[in-house]
């Protein structure tokens, strides 16, 4: 298993929840985005593209076993989550292009402060904003969100979720959880 060094020589991993988007869901998108002719930011590779549920940062390698703990006594809806992904917006301040659902389901934000719950024993604060579920398309884009001649209108629905390391610009799953039987 590949992991990084702080300079403490501590191993650490870069982590975070998501929703994983099926292959046809990413293809879908991948060639909606390619119709916005985007000449700001840099595409975000299809293959990459998820629903970020928390993002937990750099975390000791040994705390994994812990942190997949901790979500395995939680209660999960029981049922698959679905979302319409019919936004597209720029967001500034992070400097993202983002797909985003109008409205956040009560069932994603009711996984996402179960997640919060379930590791904060661990020393993993609150998140200091509300959850906005989104699918980024871009990083580092500058200006307005383009206009698209075909509206966004992604259907998702998430039998799972799954604990991601990003390295070296992908994301490797290392553990999931069904949220449907």
């Amino acid at each position: 298993m590949v992991q990084d060094i702080r300079p403490s020589g501590v191993p650490f991993k870069r982590l975070f929840f998501a929703l994983p988007v099926s292959d046809a869901q990413r293809r879908a998108v991948a060639q909606w985005r390619r119709g916005l002719s985007l000449r700001s930011g840099k595409p975000v590779p299809s293959e990459n593209f998820h629903l970020t549920l928390l993002f937990l940062g750099d975390v000791d390698a040994a705390q994994v076993p812990a942190i997949c703990a901790a979500v395995d006594n939680l209660t999960l809806p029981g049922r698959a989550i679905r979302l319409l992904l019919d936004r597209l917006n720029a967001w500034q301040r992070a400097g993202a292009l983002v797909l985003e659902p109008q409205e956040t389901p009560l069932a994603l934000r009711q996984l996402v402060y179960a997640l919060q719950q379930a590791l904060l024993p661990m020393g993993f604060a609150e998140q200091g904003r509300d959850y906005r579920p989104h699918l980024t398309l871009s990083r580092d884009f500058r200006g307005q969100a383009p206009e698209s001649a075909q509206a966004p209108d992604f259907h998702f629905s998430a039998r799972h979720f799954t604990l991601y390391e990003s390295r070296k610009g992908r994301y490797w799953p290392l553990a999931q959880w069904p949220l449907a039987n």
